[in-house]
């Protein structure tokens, strides 16, 4: 990833020793490249909490113990440019999870990169993707083997990778199919078989063959390789994956099998088998999010697919998600097949849609992991190098998320857009010259919604001028400019509300804009939105 500049001379980065902090814990933030002094700025919703003179050669910054909530970390150097991070100190931190993955067990492999990765782009959950021996035999392969699909795996990379994750405050979580068996393991397993009307085994062609995930055998035998798991490598937890289907089958007794229910089952035999663990179960296409949503477990975790095509679908996956979830951390894993058949600039507009839709319905994305990698595939081996463009977008967005979770991820976020906007409400609503404005997403608009947080309204404004579909997983053209924003907003005393804009492109950090009253209303000129626009108002007044 390309450092970013700071005067004619330096190239510097920003990396927060840690993924997440603690409240109490000292904040520390590592400069490299820093070759003259310069000044870190620290600030919370844009205002100024902290500054920190450093110099070249200083140990890491620290920013001492910062309160729970969202920072945006920010270096001044002589020439008066800028290179900046974002901090999250959390209460709980599981109770956010920005998730990546790695998939390169092989021995003696360089992990520097990983752990600079993890930092940069403050993940907090790292998915070990097809580490173990077998899907029925995770730890049966002895300290080296190669994996059920011909990969090289050496035990002692995968703790090394475990060690790495507690280094910078990730949490590991080895992947374990919930039902899976392989041909080799499979005379032991077909009496729990889950069958097709016809008698056959379901399964993923002839690789693997599936049971049902609640029988008590399997359960005994599942839980006990989980435990092994955690033995012999060291993980946090296990993200528990499935296929998607079937949703109904029958066993080989004729027993019916509703398989909802059988995940939920495992999933609470899994939570008391494992107590301390972060679990994350898959709910392909959404199944079964509504059952196992309420499971014990630490999220709500839902794969996209066909038909979930459009920015509106995730929006509707991601509020979904929440209700159910009810304050547990929402990640959908949309793959960027796009980067496969398109540029990166208009992969990489995709994947910016892609992003905005679901951080501003309070979800986050499986994307990003390894040192330099993304997703296109759900084989995660076959991933894709990102570009400098991907890079440098990840990196801003990545940040902007970090430094206004509270305004984006945390429970407790209403959308309000149906109280507040319209007509009818006429209490809130931004409009363009030229280009029309609405809810819910259509091509060729801005796409307005309207949360609350805490006393605070957050209005997000998705620009979608100049696209002629709203498909998230196609090449984007860029995006039209609809000019300035003319925000209204009804007020609520005698004083004038506060308004602040944040880009994650062009402003980083909440910036405030002139408000003028008109009688009973306020008003307030936007700066025009590249993808996304997020306007933040404090709307109790300001005493005159």
């Amino acid at each position: 990833m390309t450092h970013q500049h700071v005067d004619g001379h330096e190239t510097v980065e920003l990396l927060p020793a840690r993924t997440v902090y603690r409240p109490g814990e000292h904040v520390l933030v590592e400069i490299r490249g820093l070759t003259g002094p310069g000044e870190l700025t620290v600030r919370h919703f844009g205002d100024v909490v902290a500054t920190l003179p450093v110099a070249p050669g200083d140990a890491p910054a620290d920013l001492g113990p910062l309160p729970a909530g969202g920072f945006g970390v920010e270096l001044t150097g002589a020439g008066g440019n800028t290179a900046r991070t974002a901090v999250q100190v959390a209460e709980d931190p599981r109770g956010a999870l920005r998730y990546g993955f790695v998939v390169d067990y092989r021995p003696g492999r360089d992990l520097a990169a990983v752990a600079d990765n993890l930092r940069r782009l403050h993940l907090t959950g790292v998915q070990f993707y097809d580490w173990a021996y077998r899907h029925a035999d995770l730890v049966g392969g002895g300290e080296t083997y190669d994996d059920a699909l011909g990969q090289p795996v050496a035990l002692s990379t995968v703790r090394a990778l475990v060690d790495l994750c507690h280094q910078v405050g990730s949490d590991a979580l080895g992947y374990a199919a919930v039902y899976a068996v392989g041909p080799k393991e499979w005379p032991e397993w077909e009496h729990d078989a889950l069958l097709t009307p016809t008698g056959a085994p379901y399964g993923l062609g002839d690789f693997l063959f599936l049971v049902d995930p609640a029988t008590d055998d399997w359960l005994e035998h599942f839980t006990g390789d989980l435990a092994a798991s955690v033995d012999r490598v060291g993980f946090d937890g296990f993200h528990l994956d499935q296929y998607g289907y079937p949703k109904r089958a029958h066993r080989p007794g004729g027993e019916p099998v509703d398989v909802a229910g059988s995940f939920t089952t495992m999933i609470g035999r899994v939570r008391a088998a494992l107590p301390g663990a972060r679990l994350v179960f898959n709910n392909v296409n959404d199944f079964p999010t509504w059952a196992t949503a309420h499971a014990p477990q630490d999220a709500v975790y839902i794969e996209v697919w066909e038909p979930s095509t459009g920015l509106e679908h995730l929006a509707q996956v991601a509020t979904r998600a929440r209700a159910e979830g009810a304050g547990k951390p929402v990640v959908v894993a949309a793959y960027q097949h796009v980067y496969d058949s398109a540029p990166a600039a208009a992969s990489d507009l995709a994947t910016a849609l892609t992003m905005a839709t679901l951080h501003s319905h309070g979800a986050t994305q499986l994307l990003c992991g390894e040192a330099d990698r993304i997703l296109v595939d759900p084989y995660y081996v076959r991933n894709h190098t990102v570009e400098p463009s991907t890079a440098a977008l990840l990196r801003r967005w990545y940040d902007f998320l970090v430094e206004h979770a509270e305004l984006l991820t945390a429970p407790g976020i209403a959308d309000v857009t149906g109280s507040y906007a319209g007509g009818y409400n006429d209490d809130l609503d931004v409009r363009y010259a030229d280009t029309a404005v609405g809810h819910p997403v259509a091509p060729g608009r801005v796409w307005r919604r309207v949360t609350q947080a805490g006393d605070r309204l957050v209005v997000h404004l998705i620009n979608l001028a100049g696209q002629e579909d709203t498909l998230w997983d196609a090449p984007r053209n860029a995006p039209a400019d609809p000019g300035p924003g003319t925000l209204r907003i009804r007020r609520t005393g005698a004083g004038l509300p506060r308004v602040r804009v944040a880009d994650p492109d062009r402003q980083h950090h909440l910036t405030d804009v002139a408000v003028a009253e008109d009688g009973d209303w306020a008003h307030a000129v936007l700066p025009a939105p590249h993808v996304w626009q997020m306007v933040v108002i404090d709307p109790y007044p300001e005493q005159p």
